[in-house]
């Protein structure tokens, strides 16, 4: 899926993430901020970089701040910005849909 313009989804309130996508530059760019970074920068990497895979996102600039998100937050917040950048509002493909 290409991103088409910047969106975000999320808020910077406790145990939740903001994310913001915007088109890329050819690849994929990944900024994350967290307040959990040392002891669970990996797991929150890895999470966003497996959502924008099943999404078949491969430019875009994604800039994530977490606050201590789950791993389903932080899936659902970045499944609903990239659906945000392409005006998706009908019949999102939620949860189990996207495998």
């Amino acid at each position: 899926m290409k991103i088409l313009k910047p969106a975000v989804a999320g808020t910077l309130e406790s145990s939740d993430c903001m994310v913001t996508v915007e088109p890329g530059c050819g690849e994929l760019e990944l900024d994350l901020d967290s307040t959990v970074i040392r002891q669970y920068g990996k797991q929150i990497r890895r999470v966003i970089s497996e959502t924008l895979t099943r999404l078949e996102v491969t430019d875009a600039r994604v800039t994530v701040v977490d606050k201590g998100a789950l791993d389903c937050t932080i899936k659902a917040r970045v499944e609903c910005a990239v659906y945000r950048s392409n005006d998706i509002r009908d019949a999102l493909p939620w949860g189990g849909a996207i495998q």
